[in-house]
């Protein structure tokens, strides 16, 4: 990835709100975000599907670094995944909702497919 979104933060937090973000979509299913972080959000979720579907002890340990509950780590390797098997990427939808009332801020909501 050449040129990241910024976001608006600083790297720390803007890393610490990614984790956040890909841990919480891959433990519940969806997110309501902002659609320029949804597509931040995609892009990680596909990697890690994408290393859970490969398997092996290296894997998991690359994609437990950066998601930040081990039960939701294990859950992508063992039920997650596998899900996908047949699938070559796009495991992530963004479905457009509108603007939000406060700052006209464009709306998503990305949900596992």
């Amino acid at each position: 990835m050449r040129n990241k979104r910024k976001l608006g933060r600083p790297t720390d937090q803007r890393k610490a709100m990614l984790r956040a973000m890909v841990t919480y979509l891959l433990e519940n299913g969806s997110i309501r975000t902002t659609v320029t972080r949804a597509k931040e959000v995609q892009a990680i979720t596909d990697k890690m599907i994408t290393l859970g579907k490969k398997g092996g002890l290296a894997n998991y340990r690359q994609a437990l670094a950066f998601i930040t509950k081990e039960d939701v780590a294990h859950k992508l390797f063992t039920e997650t995944a596998p899900k996908y098997e047949s699938r070559n990427g796009g495991y992530t939808r963004i479905i457009r909702t509108g603007p939000r009332r406060g700052d006209a801020a464009e709306m998503c909501i990305i949900e596992l497919v």
